[in-house]
């Protein structure tokens, strides 16, 4: 049986024997929207009135987007948002995008063209935010769970504050979009620390949002930072609109989470033995940072033992060198452990903590562009070739054995 499965820009085609009866794993198919401008201009126009209403006198506006990691359609979302701000008669030059990388390297301007289209780069002003830049992050205060609210300045002081992104799983958030954009995108990397220290809650999994702490800390700090508005997309695998949702950044959430779990969870009726897992192809792969996350999905139904090939570019590397700096010395999973309990939490490192988590449970091959021996040093086996891959993990395989294959793995969330 053929399948296909992306790897960065390309998709690799290979065959797994019929009589193993392989399963694909993958999103529901969803239907795009025929017109994506229109989706998201009816989307607008149903809270046109309330967003006109509310914020009339607004003088300044700030959108945070999400960095090149995140697939977000912007090139739909983005004008017909600008125009209407202007229609507000705020002034072109009193709107701000800004990206919203969390604690990643703040984005180089000469890189904001592989996320905007080139006529909002032309019309308004874009900046990165800087996690790091203590002087450009504004105090909140606290939330109930002790995270401390750290925000980018330029987004707090302004009379509208937007968030723009996709509603999707996210392997212990529940779900990305709604408030995270701005409360995880803009923070402070002490911020960031706090909350993400959360993912080891039973209840942090994919696809959790009511009773899930880092998220319901995210819905807090989100109405502390006094985020007005959110342009939300939900994407299908072919990252393509499905359907777009506008207003309360709360009630986005609330009615974009049903449509998110219904073409991204998928049930399967028992453990797998080998899964073969993608990221999703560029950009979900464009760093093990980002695709550890299909790891981690993939490792929800595996067996005890099993393999998890991992189908990841990774032509960045890492994406984060605290990650890799941490990994010096360090030379088993039981080490990665003791250590990420003596030092506590930090982001960056808590990679190694999760990717551990997993590959110590099952055995994880890797097809990456890292070049070996520093793949090794992260506690992870190269492979060559998908068919290297194959040969080693097929030889596992036992009679009767259950294969499946993930080609969208950061996004797939798959429950027993």
């Amino acid at each position: 049986m053929e399948f296909h499965i992306p790897y960065g820009h390309d998709r690799l085609t290979f065959s797994l024997p019929d009589e193993l009866h392989p399963e694909l794993i993958a999103p529901a198919q969803a239907t795009p929207a025929p017109d994506p401008v229109r989706a998201v201009n009816e989307a607008l126009a149903a809270t046109e009135g309330k967003l006109l209403a509310n914020f009339a006198g607004a003088r300044s506006a700030v959108v945070a987007v999400n960095d090149k990691t995140r697939p977000v359609p912007h090139k739909y979302l983005l004008p017909p948002l600008l125009a209407r701000l202007e229609a507000m008669d705020i002034p072109r030059d009193a709107i701000t995008i800004v990206v919203a990388v969390g604690t990643h390297h703040p984005m180089p301007s000469g890189e904001f063209d592989a996320i905007l289209p080139e006529d909002v780069l032309q019309r308004y002003r874009v900046v990165s935010h800087d996690p790091d830049d203590r002087e450009n992050l504004v105090f909140l205060g606290q939330t109930q769970r002790g995270t401390p609210v750290w925000i980018n300045r330029r987004f707090a002081q302004a009379d509208l504050r937007i968030v723009v992104g996709n509603i999707e799983p996210h392997q212990f958030q529940g779900f990305s979009g709604g408030f995270k954009t701005a409360a995880i995108g803009l923070a402070g990397k002490e911020t960031v620390n706090h909350n993400h220290a959360m993912m080891t809650d039973p209840k942090a999994v994919p696809c959790r949002f009511e009773d899930n702490p880092p998220r319901q800390d995210i819905e807090e700090m989100g109405r502390m930072v006094g985020v007005h508005f959110a342009l939300n997309a939900i994407v299908n695998e072919s990252k393509q609109i499905v359907t777009v949702l506008a207003g309360d950044p709360g009630q986005v959430m609330s009615r974009g989470i049903p449509l998110a779990r219904k073409i991204y969870q998928v049930q399967v009726p028992a453990p797998f033995d080998l899964i073969l897992a993608s990221p999703g192809g560029h950009p979900k792969d464009i760093n093990l940072y980002q695709a550890q996350k299909a790891l981690a999905h993939a490792s929800l139904v595996m067996k005890a033992g099993g393999t998890v090939v991992l189908v990841a570019a990774c032509p960045e590397g890492t994406g984060s060198a605290s990650y890799e700096r941490w990994m010096e010395g360090v030379t088993s999973y039981e080490a990665v452990f003791e250590k990420f309990k003596r030092e506590g939490f930090r982001v960056g490192p808590h990679k190694a903590y999760q990717i551990a988590r997993d590959a110590s449970r099952v055995r994880v091959l890797i097809l990456a562009q890292m070049p070996d021996e520093f793949t090794r040093r992260l506690l992870l086996n190269p492979v060559a070739s998908l068919d290297e891959a194959l040969l080693i993990a097929l030889h596992n395989v036992p009679p009767g054995g259950r294969v499946g294959v993930m080609p969208a793995g950061n996004s797939t969330i798959p429950t027993l």
